[in-house]
């Protein structure tokens, strides 16, 4: 039961934000602890798919993010050098895209209205977990000790490190950028991909049309940082896609402070709990950005985290019964992802030549096809 318990979350993300919300309705004393000094606006966009969104319809917030929202209609693939349509799948309803800052900002404000309290330029290093408490170990070398305590606290938790120390990951030869520009003039409310030989480019409306958000992708040896903080020189950005067309070129000439990260595969954490600590959202399943399902399932966790700590007495019956409810979905999906970037990045040849084929009859004939194989992960209801 969550009535008075007290709840410490490492992490102010979207993950770690709503868990604490959940919780705190639930009745539980909870205190967030963000390493950042505030919670400030990051230059990025999210899709909310209809498997997200149900779980901000139960907090109570879809309207107010569907209100700085686009709501999404469709995904169109494009050839990278013509422009031209290789496919189209219409997108499940209610698919949204979104301004992660918008819906921090309303998972803060939530937050802060249901009593949590929100920690800031708190850093935990180190994590280690007990019969019956949590020490935490900050940037400065205080230590504290916690009693049931959520790691949300991303793909470099110290939590996971805790709880598993052997898992490492390994860089996949692809680096990504996401910017953010000003839309120069009006888009419908689509994400079109751009897919070229070894790298692709995603872009769809933010806030209603006033922004476009870019998200590209390379193939290439030479490693980055797994910080998607990092800024590169938009050059670099340019030169890697110059060969696109001339829709793309443009949009890219307005980039101005493109971040960069190198993308990383990570196992799925084998041991999500212990004691009572629990891992939550990228600290338990880290995926790669070709499902769109990040944000999504860090929602969906904190959803049930929330839920079976609520309804089952002991906690530690309760986290386990969250691990067993959370890891093979979200294994799944995380391959899923995986797979997905192949899809993109083919080389000119007849394998390419007979994929695009294949994918341009199947718009003509069955154009929900594309869309009904992944009702698994869009018609999944942890509300329900």
């Amino acid at each position: 039961m969550l009535i008075g318990k007290d709840v410490t979350v490492i992490g102010g993300g979207i993950g770690g934000l709503a868990a604490a919300l959940a919780c705190a309705r639930h009745g539980a004393v909870v205190t967030v602890l963000e390493r950042a000094e505030a919670i400030r606006e990051v230059g990025a966009g999210l899709q909310i798919s209809p498997n997200g969104w149900v779980v901000l319809q139960a907090l109570g917030l879809d309207a107010e993010v569907a209100a700085n929202a686009t709501r999404g209609q469709a995904v169109r693939l494009r050839d990278f050098r013509r422009g031209t349509e290789v496919f189209s799948m219409p997108l499940r309803d209610p698919f949204h895209f979104v301004h992660r800052a918008d819906l921090i900002d309303t998972l803060h404000d939530a937050a802060l209205g249901a009593g949590v309290k929100i920690r800031l330029g708190v850093q935990v290093t180190e994590v280690e977990a007990r019969a019956h408490e949590v020490q935490l170990t900050l940037a400065d070398g205080t230590q504290e000790v916690h009693g049931l305590t959520i790691a949300a606290d991303g793909l470099h938790s110290a939590g996971r490190a805790h709880l598993n120390p052997r898992s490492k990951p390994f860089f996949t030869g692809q680096v990504a950028w996401r910017a953010l520009v000003p839309t120069s003039a009006a888009l419908a409310p689509e994400a079109h991909v751009f897919m070229g030989p070894g790298r692709h480019l995603v872009r769809y409306p933010l806030r209603g049309g006033a922004l476009t958000n870019i998200v590209a992708v390379e193939e290439r040896d030479a490693w980055a940082p797994e910080d998607w903080m990092l800024t590169d020189d938009p050059r670099n950005l340019r030169a890697a896609f110059i060969d696109f067309c001339p829709e793309i070129k443009t949009l890219l000439d307005d980039v101005e402070r493109p971040n960069l990260w190198g993308l990383c595969r990570h196992p799925v954490a084998a041991q999500w709990v212990n004691g009572p600590l629990a891992l939550l959202g990228d600290a338990a399943h880290p995926t790669l950005p070709f499902l769109a399902q990040g944000a999504n399932l860090a929602l969906e966790d904190a959803w049930v985290l929330a839920e079976c700590l609520a309804g089952i007495p002991d906690t530690g019956e309760a986290l386990h019964t969250y691990q067993s409810a959370r890891k093979s979905r979200s294994a799944r999906i995380v391959e899923a992802a995986n797979e997905n970037a192949t899809n993109y990045h083919l080389r000119p040849g007849p394998y390419r030549f007979a994929a695009h084929t294949a994918l341009r009859a199947a718009a003509r004939v069955a154009p929900h096809a594309v869309t009904n194989r992944f009702n698994w992960i869009y018609q999944h209801d942890v509300t329900g």
